[in-house]
This record gives structure tokens, sequence and C-alpha cells, in this order.
């Protein structure tokens, strides 16, 4: 088992069960999975383009991605319907542990002038959100075969049903909010 699941079942659960007032073990709120995007808008010019955010997006979560495709034409943008825009991984129990322990651990403290994650990235039932600006603070990621610097988006999905439990869960596993 992760080192953090061992931290959530012997000290996160007794201090929300206190806390809220649970009465109920299966009433405290848990990391139910983490999704992981990377959008890639030159796609539509260059097709080769997905293919390095595929390989940084496997690198960084340790299985193969999905390519999401756009759902409708936007002539603005010269985008046609099924193009592929993108890539997502959904990482769910020992994965999704081993990764959020090394994103709080390892990841974020690497971030230049790194003061912490905004509190208000919870989107009002108790998920929360975290854009990443390169790919490069993972220490997976060889800086040397990178082709270009990417963003990612990483959405914690939690089965908690407010901001306030999802803050405290994220907050008792070690998340650097400011």
């Amino acid at each position: 088992m992760p080192r953090l699941y061992e931290q959530y079942k012997n000290e996160i659960i007794p201090a929300l069960m206190d806390k809220f007032k649970y009465k109920n073990v299966m009433q405290v709120p848990s990391i139910d999975r983490v999704v992981l995007n990377i959008g890639v808008g030159e796609a539509v010019q260059n097709p080769k383009a997905l293919d390095g955010a595929v390989n940084d997006l496997t690198v960084i979560s340790g299985q193969k991605p999905v390519i999401t495709r756009a759902k409708k034409s936007i002539a603005g943008f010269k985008l046609r319907e099924n193009m592929a825009i993108g890539c997502k991984v959904t990482l769910r129990s020992d994965r999704m542990y081993d990764f959020l322990d090394r994103l709080i651990n390892i990841c974020l403290p690497r971030v230049r002038d790194f003061r912490g994650v905004s509190p208000q990235a919870f989107d009002g039932r108790g998920n929360y959100s975290l854009g990443i600006k390169e790919q490069t603070i993972f220490p997976e990621i060889d800086y040397d075969k990178i082709d270009k610097i990417r963003g990612l988006e990483v959405a914690i999905v939690t089965t908690a049903k407010t901001d306030e439990e999802g803050r405290e869960l994220l907050k008792g596993m070690g998340m650097p909010f400011r």
C-alpha cells in the first residue's frame, strides 16, 4: 500500500470524523480518482505534436493515455469534428496515491517561486483542479528528451459533499495551500 493511503487511514479519517462529527467511517470523504489532461492546440496543424504529449503523460502517470477528440468543428480554429486535440489519463487506487504523493512532496516544491496552491480552485462539490505550467517539474521527465514545454491539468475528484470537506481532506494529505 502507498504511504499516503496509510496516512489517510490512520491519521486523516479520525481527524475528519472529529472535525465534521461523522457518525460512520463511510461518511468520511476520500479521493475517488485523479485525472491528468494535456490539451495540444498545435495538433490541428501538426498531428505529430500529439505524440510528445502522449509520451510525457505516459512517463508521468505510468499508464497509457487516451487520445481526446474534438466534439464539434470550429472554423475559427481550423478544427474539424473528431480531430485529435489532446490526451488524458485517469488514475485510481495505488497509482493515484503514488502520483499524489509525488505531486505533493516532490513536484510542487520544484515549481519556481512556489508559495502554495490556490485554496479557491474547488468546484463547489469538493473536487480540486490544479494547472501545472510545465511538465519538467516531474523528476521522471528527462529535460533533454522533451520536444516542447507543455502544461497539464490535474483534477482531483473526491467523494466530499462540500468544498470545506474537500479542502480539509487535501490539507490532511499535505497539499500545500497558500
